[in-house]
């Protein structure tokens, strides 16, 4: 058994992980508030413009645009894969499930290209050796608008350039507090596919009106794509950092319950080992007492208490 000493620093030891555990608890729940606030603030403004492009090509059956150049005629296609990981651990799996997802995408492509955001991505795929040809660092812990603008800005000019022939980003949905799963979008090519749940609104009666757009369908698309793809990396990277946060304060809530657990038998343990020393501190007493030269001493014999029944002249009756 540990000594009295041992046991009491690990429960200051203990105690103060679980101070630390409940403070990245509580600071997760803040930042994942704060995102999903950030969020649903831009979501009606790139909301409109997919239903712009649900519009333009539900009155436009045989549209082409280079956003929608699927490019068929390539055999050996260049697939760009953006991979959102987190810049810290401590969160579950949560960095582990989209990285092995990852890893897939890459093993099935012939010919992919590797655009990774966080930094456990990049050390990750750095000691498997496999060549990260972008890389866009502090934007994991900091989705915002602008960042997001940066990237799709990216991405469509090596589109537009045939350097890439499709684009996907990988990240993780939180499809509600429980459960978070990797997945994998695609930003480029656009498809019809991708909008067909407005155009069935509209095939289903619930539009009625006519838009005139000016100067062309062409131009107002060369506009309000690069918007779009905007809006669905900044929507895919607030879903991963909301996940994230998610998953380490799931991961923090059961280490503080670990904690308040371990705190709980080892002060059972301290308060058996701190017994243990009181019961014998006092053996010790008793027998020390009971000892004088290496010799026990003899017990006294208690004496017989003396009863005198005496007269009212002072002359002795009975003595017992």
């Amino acid at each position: 058994m540990a000594s009295i000493k041992e046991i009491r620093t690990r429960i200051k030891s203990v105690d103060q992980t679980l101070k630390i555990t409940n403070a990245m608890y509580l600071i997760s729940s803040s930042k994942m508030r704060k995102a999903r606030q950030q969020l649903n603030g831009v979501e009606p403004y790139f909301q409109k413009i997919q239903d712009t492009i649900a519009d333009i090509l539900y009155h436009s059956k045989e549209f082409h645009h280079p956003f929608m150049d699927t490019r068929p005629e390539k055999k050996h296609r260049t697939v760009g894969y953006i991979v959102i990981t987190g810049d810290k651990g401590l969160a579950g799996a949560y960095n582990h499930n989209v990285l092995k997802l990852a890893e897939e995408k890459l093993a099935a492509t012939e010919n992919p290209i590797l655009f990774v955001i966080g930094q456990v991505g990049r050390a990750y795929f750095a000691g498997k050796n496999v060549n990260v040809d972008g890389e866009f660092l502090y934007t994991a812990q900091d989705p915002t608008v602008t960042r997001a603008r940066d990237i799709s800005d990216t991405m469509v000019d090596l589109f537009l350039r045939g350097q890439l022939d499709e684009v996907h980003v990988i990240y993780t949905e939180m499809v509600n507090p429980v459960l978070m799963r990797p997945a994998t979008y695609q930003l480029l090519p656009l498809t019809r596919e991708q909008f067909a749940h407005k155009e069935a609104q509209y095939t289903a009666g619930q539009y009625n009106r006519q838009v005139v757009y000016v100067p062309s369908e062409h131009k107002v698309m060369d506009k309000i794509v690069p918007g779009y793809l905007k809006g669905v990396l900044f929507g895919c990277l607030v879903e991963s950092f909301c996940s994230e946060q998610n998953a380490r304060m799931t991961a923090m809530d059961s280490s503080t319950k670990n904690a308040r657990e371990m705190i709980r038998t080892l002060s059972l343990e301290y308060n058996r080992a701190r017994q243990t020393a009181i019961t014998q501190e006092i053996t010790e007493i008793v027998g020390g007492a009971q000892q004088k030269g290496g010799k026990v001493r003899p017990e006294r014999r208690m004496q017989p208490a003396l009863t005198l029944l005496v007269s009212a002249d002072g002359s002795v009756l009975k003595r017992s």
